[in-house]
Parts: structure tokens; C-alpha cells; sequence
């Protein structure tokens, strides 16, 4: 293949993915789904090699139906060895039903927008971080680790563009109260490489590149594009969503996280490790395709991996 040049020459040996399709991907679902068939969906996703896996999210039943049975589903779901699953918290009454779960790790979630802050969580940013303070320390305290999202990084549905600083600001503040690492989000997928290219610049001179993930929505078909650049940074944590299930209920338009599959073949056709097997990550994107009950954008599980001849 020869030796990569320019923006290719230093990249990570291998990638750590976080599948969320399971929450993210499944909160903006009309028609509910049974546990079983989550639970079905969640042991075709860990055959596939996934060591990091968001279950559900302890939010009201009352925010998002879809997710009323994250009790049921987290105490069902045991993690093999090895393997993490995490669940999104809002507050401190959260924090609590995650570990009665039995849950060894949780994400705290807001945005870098003042305006989709308040319409997907009801509160303020400094509400948001004032709660923070008290699930982030208290959960590391009992040994739990704890990941946060900043979504609408490269823009807000509401507000359109958004200042980076304000969202480093965000990330520097939620790292100090004890988060292990911050998934940044383009949660309307608007980002083009330039931008990320950007974003990241300002984020990589204060903060190491261990401590952020990116959570990027296909919705314009950029997210690997960024994902590249992010790579070409030294961002070694992507999220993702199989068949590129999803979409974000204080979004209009959204679309899901990149594709797992989609993301996982790019990686492997760059000789980046990431420890799944693409075969059973498409049989899982089919399976998700059947739980649904539609098509799902992903490519890779449509295509295939091999260009038939003849």
C-alpha cells in the first residue's frame, strides 16, 4: 500500500469505539421496543468484539418513553469480562439508579448551547454543571468511572454557530470535576473537516487527546471525513452507532452517529486495529434493521466488504 503521507502519517495504531446506538440510537425511536428484543440486540452488538457499550439512560420515563425499562435492561445485562457498559445520568436521584443497576460506569451529559441546553435537559449550562458537581464526584468516589458528552460543539439547531472556547470552557470544567473524558458532539452533524480541523486545534492546546472522544451524526454525510481528521489529531475514541441508528429528539433533522460498521471498515482498510469483527457487525446491523422495522442508513452492512466480479 506504501507508506501514508501529509495528513496521514501519524495516526493511532489502534481505536477504542463506543457503541451507543443502544441509547442514543434507540431514544428517538417511535415505536417502542420490547426489552427482549434490546436485550437480543445488545448480545449480537458484544459478539462482535465491542468492549464499550451505553445500555440505556436513567432519564425520566416522562423525557423519553423509549427508555422507560433502563432499570429492567441494566440489571438483565450482565457485562462480560472485559467488557463496560455505561449509562447516561441527568442528576443525582440517576446516579442512584444506575448503581442499585449495578452499573460500574455513567455519563453526564449537556451542550456547549445555551438554548438546546435547556430545551434537551431544562436547565441552564450552569445549572447543568452545578448538578454535575453533585453526581461526577460522588460516583468517583465510589469507584465508578464517569465519561461526558458536550453536544452541538460545531453548531446548535437554535443558535446556529457556536464559540469553541465556550464549549472547551465546558469540557475543561467537566474534566476537573472528575470525568475521565468528554465526548464532543456534532449533534446536527454539520461539521466539515476545516472546522474540525479547527475545533480540535483550539481543544488539543489544553487538553490531551486521551481525554476527548468524538460523537459525530452522519447527518450531511461528513462524519468519517471528520472522523479522519480527528484521527490525524491523535483522537484515538469515536462513538458510533450500528447502521447508523439514531437521531436527537431537541434536533430537528438529525440523523444517527456514524454507522459502526461504516467506521469500523474505514479503520480496518487503514490497518487500524479496533478488535471487532466487521462480519458480525453487519449481521448486527441487519438485525437492528429487523428490530426496527426499516432500513437504516449505514453503508458497509448494505454494500458488503468485497466488490462481487463478474
Amino acid at each position: 500500500m506504501g507508506t501514508p503521507s501529509g495528513l496521514l502519517q501519524h495516526l493511532p495504531q489502534r481505536v477504542s469505539i463506543y457503541e451507543v446506538s443502544l441509547r442514543d440510537g434507540l431514544q428517538n425511536e417511535a415505536m417502542m421496543l420490547p426489552l427482549e428484543s434490546k436485550k437480543k440486540l445488545a448480545q449480537a452488538l458484544l459478539e462482535t468484539g465491542l468492549t464499550r457499550l451505553e445500555l440505556t439512560s436513567f432519564v425520566s420515563p416522562r423525557w423519553i418513553p423509549q427508555l422507560a425499562d433502563a432499570d429492567d435492561l441494566a440489571r438483565q445485562m450482565k457485562p462480560p469480562p472485559g467488557v463496560t457498559f455505561g449509562a447516561l445520568v441527568p442528576n443525582a436521584k440517576g446516579l442512584e439508579r444506575a448503581r442499585a443497576a449495578g452499573l460500574s460506569e455513567i455519563a453526564v451529559f449537556m451542550s456547549a448551547s445555551e438554548t438546546h441546553n435547556k430545551k434537551n435537559t431544562n436547565r441552564s449550562i450552569q445549572s447543568s454543571l452545578e448538578t454535575f458537581g453533585e453526581v461526577v464526584p460522588p460516583a468517583v468516589e465510589l469507584g465508578m468511572r464517569v465519561r461526558a458528552y458536550v453536544s452541538t460543539v460545531w453548531g446548535c439547531p437554535y443558535e446556529g454557530d457556536v464559540d469553541p472556547e465556550a464549549a472547551l470552557d465546558i469540557t475543561e470544567r467537566l474534566l476537573n470535576l472528575g470525568c475521565y473524558q468528554v465526548s464532543l458532539g456534532d449533534t446536527i452533524g454539520v461539521g466539515t473537516p476545516v472546522q474540525t480541523d479547527r475545533i480540535l486545534q483550539i481543544f488539543l492546546e489544553r487538553i490531551a487527546p486521551s481525554k476527548l472522544a468524538l460523537h459525530l451524526h452522519d447527518t450531511r454525510g461528513t462524519a468519517l471525513p471528520n472522523i479522519l481528521v480527528g484521527l490525524a489529531h491523535g483522537i484515538a475514541d469515536f462513538d458510533a452507532s450500528i447502521g447508523g441508528l439514531g437521531g436527537c429528539p431537541y434536533a430537528p433533522g438529525a440523523a444517527g452517529n456514524v454507522a459502526t460498521e461504516d467506521l469500523v471498515y474505514m479503520l480496518h482498510g487503514m490497518g487500524i486495529e479496533t478488535g471487532i469483527d466487521l462480519e458480525r457487525l453487519i449481521e448486527a446491523a441487519k438485525l437492528a434493521e429487523k428490530i426496527i422495522g426499516r432500513p437504516l442508513p449505514g453503508k458497509v452492512h448494505q454494500a458488503g466488504t468485497r466488490t462481487r466480479r463478474g
